[in-house]
């Protein structure tokens, strides 16, 4: 990861079938925009995925305002509500990157967004996600929802550390405090949270987010987390 421009955001795609988060892309911003494969791309395509239409070439691609095709993700800036918007993510203008950085980017057609790295040397986290893999731990399957473990707004999730997970030796488990496994931190971030619960820094995973009819368990809990605790 080159951290020289620390002002990017991570292109993740989920393969559909696994369910599994891949780190294939990332978006610059200095003094303009530049895109490139990265990470784990390659991976990636060995399981099925493709470069972005866009983009159709590993290299660097620069441009002096957002790509459309990454801006076609976003409001547009002219819609009705759009102030609400902006106020839902705390902007108080339409700056399409931040609004990208703080939405995510994510549509219903596609399982691509974009996420804010966390760096090694960060001394504070404050991340918003949601917690992956709940259909998985809880045997709903998207389906029986009734199997799903209770977590309401406000409540603490558990963070427990998974070494022996053979999809990833970083796996942080989330769970309820009474003591029911919910699913795990996103893979493109289980490494700087486990590294940071190894060495015991405190932390709260509050839940901020409860989507009930979500019945394929994609965006069910978000999540806020804090490291270390801040009282």
């Amino acid at each position: 990861m080159c951290e020289k421009n620390r002002d990017f955001l991570y292109l993740i795609w989920k393969d559909p079938r696994s369910r599994r988060n891949f780190t294939v892309g990332k978006l610059s911003r200095g003094d303009t925009y530049s895109f490139e494969y990265c990470e784990e791309y390659e991976r990636a395509k060995e399981v099925g995925w493709e470069f972005l239409k866009s983009f159709p070439e590993d290299r660097v691609y620069k441009s002096p305002s957002l790509f459309a095709a990454f801006a076609s993700r976003l409001p547009d800036p002219k819609r009705r509500n759009i102030e609400d918007i902006l106020q839902k993510y705390g902007l108080s203008e339409y700056d399409a990157y931040e609004l990208l950085r703080k939405s995510t980017g994510r549509l219903p057609i596609d399982t691509y967004e974009f996420v804010d790295p966390i760096f090694p040397d960060d001394q504070t986290v404050e991340k918003e996600f949601y917690i992956v893999g709940i259909r998985h731990a809880s045997g709903c399957c998207g389906k029986d929802c009734g199997r799903l473990p209770v977590a309401g707004l406000g409540d603490e999730l558990v963070l427990q550390l998974e070494p022996e997970n053979e999809h990833d030796e970083f796996a942080v488990a989330a769970y309820t405090q009474r003591g029911e496994m919910l699913g795990y931190v996103p893979r493109y971030y289980s490494e700087s949270v486990s590294t940071r619960l190894g060495r015991g820094m405190t932390y709260t995973c509050r839940v901020i987010e409860v989507n009930e009819k979500d019945h394929d368990c994609e965006n069910c809990l978000k999540v806020l987390l804090k490291m270390p605790k801040r009282q």
